[in-house]
Parts: structure tokens; C-alpha cells; sequence
């Protein structure tokens, strides 16, 4: 997936992307620098204030002024039925044609011990980080992917934001990283799942570490110190950097993007060495080989999907046991 790739497999001059959580850290930041790429750009966010200010900042940075578009929502991620309505407005605006690129990146981290924060905490943060991009995932899709939605030669890109966490589970975020974690499950589902239509689609998930952003101060109200402890050393990047980097590797055609070695590609290369053995040789030469194993198995899985693609059609004709 955009391996041996070397010219650009996300260019954005003159396409329309949507960015969710973009009036402050990680999306705001991707907006502009999407804007100076010479990108139509619409932000979401709850905030309308913040959203006023940030759509201020992506028009100043335009590549192209004069041509390029930039629009703001104020939508609710964590409130159900919420993508449709959303997405209708945005295509209205893009004068009734489909968005080029979405990218999720809103999202909350109240950190906590699970057995001492509250239950309303788990829902809300699975209700933001999980169920607002699945919902947006499942709009989008059904309309870029419908039967009759065009097929074009240059995709349209669906991204999600992850977390490290997805890769190595850390004390004091018991509240937020399974939400991360069920992201990382759909998205290693949907990028094969595009797969059997005919349409032209892309999906991607970024897993970024820590991003000194508002949303990042705010964790550290209530994070245990032992987590700090253990995030200690740990790279802090600005969400300008992120940014810069998802973009890159985006940009790469990578489907599984980090922004750096440690702890993103290193966590990425040994996600299954995170848990504890059940059997410290077996388990640990099991981890060596197995990578060499997916080399064949993968193509395997996406040969069959795209063999019963051309084989069955469009799956909305399929049968339920098809």
C-alpha cells in the first residue's frame, strides 16, 4: 500500500477536504496546512467561536486565494445521527459534488484509573473518539461507495485518528484506549472492505503519541501520576508537527501512518508484543515469524476480496449469503 510508491498518493490542490475536531491541536493544524497546499477546506467542531477563529488563520495561509473555498460546521461528533445531516451540508456546499478527503480527528482523553472514574466518562469518550468517526465512516462510505456514485481514477481517502495507546495499552488510560483500539479493528476492516467495490476509495488510520495541545493540557487534570511516570521521555510534539508528518506519510500512500520511530513505528512493529507471554520462547519467536507469514497471507486475503468483487458485482446486490 504505497510501498514502492514515490509520487504523491494524497495531492489535495484544488480537492475539498473535511476535517472533524478541527478548531484546535491535530485538525487544526492538518487544515491549514491542507489550505497552503491549495486545498477547499470545511472544519467541524462544536465550538462556533473557535471555529470562526481557526477558519481565520486556514484562509490566511491559501495557496491559491483567490480560487480556494473554506467553510466551518458546528456539529456535535458524540451525538447519534449526527454524519448524514453533516455530510449533506458539506456536499451542498461543495456544489453538490462529494468530498475528496475526510479525516477524523476529534477526540477527548480523560484520563483515570477505570475502577475509580465513572461510567458516564467510558460512554462519553467512546461516544466521541469511537462513535463519531464510525458514524461519519458509515455515511461516507454509503455515499462514495453507492451503487450509482461515480468511479473515478483518483480515489477519494477516508482517515482516522488513532493513538499509540492502540498499539500498547498504558496504565491510566483504561477509558480511552479501547475506544482507540475498536477504531483500529474498523479501520483494518473498512481498508478491506473498500476493496470490493468498485469505486475508488482509500482508507487510512493515523496513530499519533502525545500532542502538546489544549487537549493534552486538559488530560493532565486528571492523569495518575504513575502515568505520567511512565510517559516519561516520551517525544511530545506540537500539533503542527503531527500534522507535517501524517500529512507525509499520507502523502506516502501508507495506510497505517505514525509520526515518528518511538513510539509510534516502533509500537506499530510489535503491536502484539505489548501483552504478556503466555510463553516467553514460543511466543517470541512466534512474533518473528509471524511478519514474514502476513507477506503471503495478505495478498491471499485481498486477492479473494477483489476476485469475488469482479465475480459478484456491487455488494448492495449481494444476498445475505453471498
Amino acid at each position: 500500500m504505497g510501498i514502492f510508491s514515490s509520487s504523491n498518493q494524497l495531492p489535495v490542490d484544488g480537492k475539498t477536504v473535511l476535517i472533524t475536531g478541527a478548531s484546535e491541536g491535530l485538525g487544526r493544524s492538518a487544515a491549514i496546512q491542507f489550505s497552503a497546499k491549495g486545498a477547499n477546506v470545511i472544519i467541524v467542531s462544536r465550538s462556533v467561536g473557535k471555529l470562526e477563529q481557526a477558519i481565520a488563520d486556514i484562509k490566511a495561509a491559501a495557496r491559491n486565494p483567490q480560487t480556494q473555498r473554506f467553510h466551518f460546521i458546528s456539529a456535535d461528533v458524540s451525538k447519534p445521527d449526527y454524519a448524514q445531516p453533516l455530510l449533506e451540508q458539506a456536499v451542498k456546499w461543495n456544489n453538490g459534488k462529494a468530498i475528496d478527503i475526510v479525516w477524523c480527528t476529534a477526540g477527548m482523553s480523560t484520563p483515570g484509573f477505570w475502577a475509580e472514574s465513572p461510567m458516564s466518562v467510558k460512554r462519553a469518550e467512546m461516544d466521541v473518539n469511537f462513535w463519531g468517526s464510525a458514524e461519519l465512516a458509515h455515511a461516507t462510505l454509503r455515499q462514495w461507495c453507492a451503487p450509482d456514485a461515480p468511479v473515478l481514477p483518483e480515489p477519494k481517502h477516508f482517515i482516522f485518528t488513532a493513538s499509540v495507546v492502540a498499539f500498547f495499552p498504558t496504565l491510566g488510560y483504561g477509558n480511552y484506549t479501547p475506544t482507540k483500539a475498536a477504531m483500529r479493528g474498523l479501520a483494518d476492516t473498512l481498508v478491506q472492505e473498500v476493496e470490493a467495490y468498485p469505486q475508488n476509495v482509500k482508507v487510512h488510520i493515523v496513530y499519533p503519541g502525545t500532542i502538546l495541545s489544549p487537549g493534552f493540557e486538559r488530560e493532565e487534570l486528571t492523569k495518575p501520576k504513575i502515568t505520567q511516570m511512565i510517559e516519561d521521555g516520551d517525544p511530545r510534539l506540537t500539533p503542527e508537527e503531527v500534522a507535517t508528518r501524517a500529512i507525509a506519510g499520507l502523502e506516502k500512500g501508507h495506510y497505517s501512518v505514525t509520526v515518528g520511530f518511538f513510539p509510534g513505528a516502533f509500537l506499530r512493529w510489535g503491536a502484539q508484543g505489548g501483552q504478556p507471554r503466555n510463553n516467553w520462547v514460543v511466543d517470541t519467536i512466534m512474533g518473528a515469524i509471524v511478519p514474514f507469514i502476513w507477506i503471503f497471507a495478505l495478498p491471499d486475503i485481498f486477492g479473494k476480496i477483489r476476485k469475488f468483487a469482479r465475480d459478484n458485482g456491487h455488494p448492495a446486490s449481494y444476498t445475505k449469503t453471498a
